[in-house]
């Protein structure tokens, strides 16, 4: 059952919806001249988060955030959001990145960056504006890393679990 935190902000998202659509304040994926840096980190949390409650979508951004600050990490969200280890040429000439070979899985899956939800991408955009402020502390207890719960990952086993939120595992 979702708090009450929660489902105000979905209905928050559903009335700033309809304006946002009407007057092409809501940006498509891959930036924004105004704020890059917010469509990102909503992409983010969109693709890897938008099926979680808050709480999981807060600390999926964080984990971007704590990357751009160690120095492991490409120093922009952008840049961390869209880190590949390596680039391909599509069939029409276009530089993508290579299938499974990002930190993001949903980067580099060949689907579609486009986000199809409209609530949930207005939700992610929405807060990644407010984890962007520092409107929150980091819940993740400085993670850099997470994976579903439903996965084992070879390069969990040599690092510190921090905490469990919701279907993700986060580790330093």
């Amino acid at each position: 059952m979702e708090d009450k935190h929660e489902q105000l902000l979905k209905y928050l998202c559903m009335f700033v919806l309809g304006f946002a659509i009407g007057f092409g304040i809501v940006p498509k994926a891959y930036g924004s001249p105004e704020n890059p840096e917010r469509v990102c980190l909503a992409q983010n949390i969109y693709f890897e988060a938008g099926n979680q409650p808050v709480a999981g979508k807060i600390a999926v951004a964080q984990v971007v955030l704590n990357r751009v600050q160690d120095g492991q990490f490409p120093d922009s969200v952008c840049d961390v959001v869209y880190q590949t280890k390596e680039w391909r040429t599509s069939w029409k000439g276009n530089k993508i990145p290579a299938l499974g070979m990002c930190q993001f899985s949903w980067f580099c899956d060949g689907k579609s960056d486009e986000p199809t939800d409209s609530t949930t991408w207005i939700e992610s955009y929405i807060l990644a504006e407010r984890v962007l402020s520092g409107d929150w502390d980091d819940i993740t207890e400085g993670a850099l890393w997470y994976h579903a719960d439903y996965i084992m990952p070879y390069w969990a086993y040599h690092l510190n679990r921090t905490v469990y939120i919701n279907d993700h595992i986060f580790y330093k």
